[in-house]
């Protein structure tokens, strides 16, 4: 009788634990970036068009890995920005990379210690 009271608590807890979300990149640590205010207007014919890649950002202690999907015609260039969180470490950012047509890119960085965050930005190629 104990046993299976034991077996019943421990069936329900783990039941539980699995059906928590989980999100493998904290949300805290990942952004994304708004267009700049300097930038010229896009046409309303272009900005009607799907455009941007789908970047998944990783880090892992003083390393960040993006992988960047383009699942649509047009090319979009993007790059990666990381902050380090101590003041003396350089923030870095990577040369822009053309993820064209179904074409996947990846981009990488590192701090020499921890990172603050990191994003991905995106423009069309030829703006």
């Amino acid at each position: 009788m104990r046993l299976s009271r034991n077996l019943a608590s421990v069936t329900v807890a783990a039941t539980l634990l699995l059906c928590l979300p989980y999100d493998p990149v904290p949300h805290a640590r990942v952004r994304s970036v708004p267009p700049a205010a300097g930038q010229p207007a896009v046409p309303e014919q272009v900005a009607a068009q799907p455009f941007g890649s789908e970047c998944r950002v990783h880090i892992s202690g003083s390393h960040v890995v993006a992988h960047c999907h383009n699942p649509y015609v047009g090319t979009d260039r993007v790059r990666l920005h990381i902050e380090c969180a101590r003041w003396w470490d350089i923030d870095t950012d990577t040369s822009p990379a053309d993820a064209g047509p179904a074409a996947t890119v990846r981009l990488s960085g590192r701090c020499w210690k921890e990172v603050r965050t990191a994003w991905v930005s995106h423009q069309r190629q030829g703006s």
